[in-house]
């Protein structure tokens, strides 16, 4: 096997002697058909690869895969990859000199990233910022950017979206992103479009517009027309964390930044070409001009909104911009702005189209919150094959101490730019031959270490066709709805929904007075068990009523258990406690609270830091375990928890100290030992927590929220994810049988919050919901941090309930069906900040004043 493999990956002669041994194991990925096909993604050219894909034998690609031409592929390929280090070490060496400055680094570290060409307007921003700073840092970005800003294909993307045809679209970006030179790529967008660069057609337009030669960076620039002046402001701020840090945008990038300024130049000619009609417009430049940037800036950053995935500008907005500046003159038979809007933006709610005024004047927050709140990932200072992670570990010193990691990745697919981190596990569609052409099948595939999805398996096919019937109406899969208080989601057929426990405003005053929101009308005592899922429920009776027999559960708090008490591992083997909650069936899928390990002979110097329980901070787990220690928490050591402090998490859970807890990702609800259970719904009579003494909330002006089950009310969001069993378990069964986690989840989200002053935490809740609280970190947030974290968990909320595959994408995640979000009120300064009155208390005071009116 062995020698054929190395036969096929010598005459296919696209390959150098390191691709030989990766392209063994591959060979052999199918029985049948071409046996080479394993290999054609190791192909150098796209041509190459393409034709190796669609090849029935060697003799098929002899043609096509030259040997002299890929390999000077490869020295080109190999060549981009060590200017991006060097880049990368001189952007290090540069922005070093920026010290604790954070808005300054900001701005180097955007001049250094590999995948664009600094810009005028960057290197600028580092000579206003950084002037006072360091003179180090402005000599060394000038020796670096003297021959910029130059060109790079990948910064004129934008232009392929003014393509008419979708083919061409397509290619045009293929092209981009696979050639280099300017004749190689005038020359393939010919062919590919089948067109000649006319100054009339507005893809070669953008393409020659954006060609003429910008100025020299040390040159003066001209005085400011009215339009500059408008300063584009949405799209040049956008790369940085001074501009709107409560805002989220879905493209900050210099290329849409670019794409605005192009449109504005198109439609300064007079007509806005769009691919259904031509809108004839006055001078731009002179109607409403800040408007039009306005525009321009919303279409391309494209403003992002929990209840919207769209990005049109209000109604409103259009028929005002189109009846002032509108060459009516020139409109069509029957052409008015109220027709052309009702066609382009036929919304009005803010919550679905973006309202201009908004971007018509500076943020107030701009200079008013610098360090407040920070993006460590925006720009993104990371090369094009890395993701960049904000950096929640701490640094080995305070001079190599970065905000940010950059991991390696892998993209989704050829045609992607979405980039997932290694040893990622992903779901991925695939086309199925009985579906005819549907994306119903889909794979779970691993991010290798070769920056490619590696060890795919077959998951069994979802049919979507299939309909829930609910009373009476028909919900088609993926639909989210509600039965009484119960969030409700079909699924291929299946009506799941959550557990709650619903409160009838039908209820007789007697059971209004024993309604406690727990699962089945458990009574609100606690006496804790643990079940087998690794969960702690309140009681005996929720835990049968969540579905667990009498055998899979035991009295006490799991935490408590010793699962190493009874020897389970191997003579040369340790074993060692590692709680853990399992979403997936522990009856099929062992939940077990331990590990063996063998002491390891070597281990790498990778920072993950951890504490062992002698209060001694090491390198990694790794290294912990080659010393013999015991793990305590993940993280740094703290000073605060080298003594034992219990603490109860909102999971009802006991922890010896905060740092456990948090290293749990469980967020503290009160402090000492967990001695009660929280009401499940916000209109239970009474609570067994009416003893607990809570912490006043965090911000004085907060409408704090409770999360289900826990006790003290947060001034944090919380969002309630339902979530599908079944799916889990595929997910489980994929992976060797190894259970998906609570902790493998938050993992995963926690990779979503991009304002490192807000972190995530979460726990099951006692009736199976997933819930996931994010809270800013500080004792005493600003406003500005409150609200920070409350977008994030609306962000999130709206890539759950959209499904976007930023997040179905990893193979867990994809699992969820809905999420529900309550984020804390701030009011005013001055005004008095009292919690909104609960149902229960509405009707007792509807039926007062009834009853005196009788």
């Amino acid at each position: 096997m062995v020698k054929s493999g190395m036969f096929i990956v010598h005459s296919i002669v696209s390959l150098n002697i390191l691709f030989i041994l990766f392209c063994v194991p591959c060979v052999s990925r199918r029985s049948d058909g071409w046996v080479g096909l394993g290999c054609c993604e190791l192909a150098m050219s796209v041509e190459c690869r393409r034709e190796c894909k669609q090849a029935a034998s060697k003799n098929d690609i002899t043609k096509i895969c030259k040997k002299d031409r890929e390999r000077e592929r490869e020295r080109e390929r190999e060549r981009e990859r060590e200017r991006e280090k060097q880049t990368n070490r001189l952007g290090s060496t540069c922005c070093s000199y920026a010290g604790r400055h954070t808005t300054c680094r900001e701005y180097c570290q955007a001049i250094f990233r590999t995948d664009s060409s600094p810009t005028v307007s960057q290197i600028n921003a580092v000579k206003d910022y950084c002037q006072s700073h360091s003179t180090q840092l402005i000599g060394c970005v000038g020796n670096y950017t003297k021959s910029y800003p130059i060109r790079n294909p990948i910064d004129s993307l934008y232009c392929c979206d003014r393509a008419e045809d979708a083919h061409c679209q397509v290619a045009c970006r293929r092209i981009l992103r696979t050639l280099s030179t300017e004749q190689e790529i005038m020359e393939g967008l010919i062919e590919q479009c089948r067109s000649q660069p006319l100054p009339q057609d507005p893809m070669w337009q953008c393409f020659l517009g954006s060609a003429q030669p910008p100025a020299k960076p040390h040159e003066e620039p001209l005085p400011p027309a009215k339009m500059d002046r408008a300063k584009l402001h949405c799209c040049s701020k956008a790369n940085t964390s001074l501009c709107r840090p409560t805002e989220l945008f879905r493209s900050c990038s210099v290329q849409s930044d670019q794409g605005a300024m192009n449109d504005i130049k198109l439609w300064s000619n007079g007509t806005i070409k769009m691919p259904f009609m031509n809108i004839p417009v006055l001078h731009i430049r002179k109607c409403q001009p800040e408007m039009w940037t306005a525009v321009a800036c919303a279409l391309q950053i494209k403003p992002c909104h929990s209840k919207s995935r769209g990005s049109v500008i209000c109604k409103s907005d259009c028929v005002d911009i189109l009846t002032q500046c509108g060459d009516l003159k020139r409109f069509h038979q029957g052409q008015t702005p109220e027709r052309i809007c009702e066609l382009l933006s036929p919304v009005d709610d803010p919550e679905s189209c973006i309202p201009l005024h908004r971007y018509l004047n500076p943020s107030s927050l701009a200079h008013s919150a610098r360090g407040e709140v920070t993006h460590p990932c925006n720009p993104n200072p990371c090369p094009s094959n890395h993701l960049c992670q904000v950096n929640r570990k701490g640094c080995p010193d305070d001079f190599n101490c970065q905000p940010y990691f950059c991991v390696p990745g892998c993209k989704l697919g050829d045609a992607s730019d979405f980039l997932v981190p290694m040893d990622t596990r992903l779901q991925v569609p695939v086309l199925s031959p009985g579906a005819g052409g549907q994306a119903d099948c889909f794979e779970v595939c691993v991010c290798g270490a070769s920056g490619r999805l590696e060890d795919c398996k077959e998951m069994p096919c979802v049919d979507t066709s299939k309909a829930c019937v609910v009373g009476g109406q028909r919900k088609s899969h993926g639909t989210p709805f509600r039965v009484d208080c119960h969030p409700c989601s079909c699924f291929a057929g299946e009506t799941i929904c959550s557990s709650r426990q619903c409160y009838s405003t039908d209820s007789s005053d007697q059971e209004r007075q024993r309604f406690t929101g727990l699962p089945c009308g458990c009574p609100d005592h606690f006496v804790p068990v643990c079940a087998t899922n690794g969960r702690t429920y309140p009681s005996a009776c929720v835990a049968r009523c969540m579905g667990f027999k009498d055998h899979q559960f035991v009295y006490g708090h799991c935490r408590l258990n010793e699962p190493c008490s009874s020897k389970p591992c191997q003579r040369n083997q340790r074993c060692v406690p590692k709680r853990r909650v399992c979403l997936s069936d522990a009856t099929d899928f062992p939940c077990r609270q331990y590990e063996c390990v063998v002491r390891p002979s070597g281990c790498d110097s990778q920072l993950d830091p951890v504490c062992d329980t002698d209060g001694v901070v090491h390198t990694n787990l790794c290294k912990l375990h080659q010393s013999g220690k015991a793990l305590a928490y993940m993280g740094q050591c703290q000073e605060d928890c080298r003594k034992p402090q219990p603490v109860c998490g909102q999971n009802s859970e006991t922890y010896n100290s905060v740092c456990e807890a948090f290293s749990d990702r469980v967020a503290v609800d009160y402090e000492g030992p967990c001695h009660a259970v929280g009401a499940g719904a916000d209109y239970a009579v009474g609570s067994g927590c009416d003893l607990v003494a809570c912490p006043p909330p965090s911000h004085p002006h907060c409408v704090p929220v409770t999360p289900p089950g826990a006790c003290c009310p947060v001034c944090a969001s919380v969002l309630r994810v339902l979530w599908n069993r079944e799916q889990m378990n595929v997910f489980a069964k994929l992976d060797r049988d190894r259970p998906v986690t609570v902790q493998d989840v938050l993992q995963i989200l926690r990779l979503h919050v991009s304002v490192p002053q807000c972190d995530l935490f979460g726990y099951l809740s006692i009736d199976h919901e997933l819930v996931v609280v994010i809270a800013h970190l500080d004792d005493r947030p600003t406003r500005l941090q409150v609200e920070a974290c409350s977008k994030e968990a609306e962000k999130m909320d709206s890539l759950i309930n959209y499904g976007s595959p930023t997040l179905v994408s990893h193979a867990p995640l994809s699992s969820f069906l809905s999420a529900e979000t309550r984020v804390p009120v701030l009011h005013p300064s001055g005004a008095t900040a009292c919690s909104p009155p609960s149902l229960l208390s509405v009707l007792l005071l509807l039926g007062l004043l009834l009853s005196s009116t009788m």
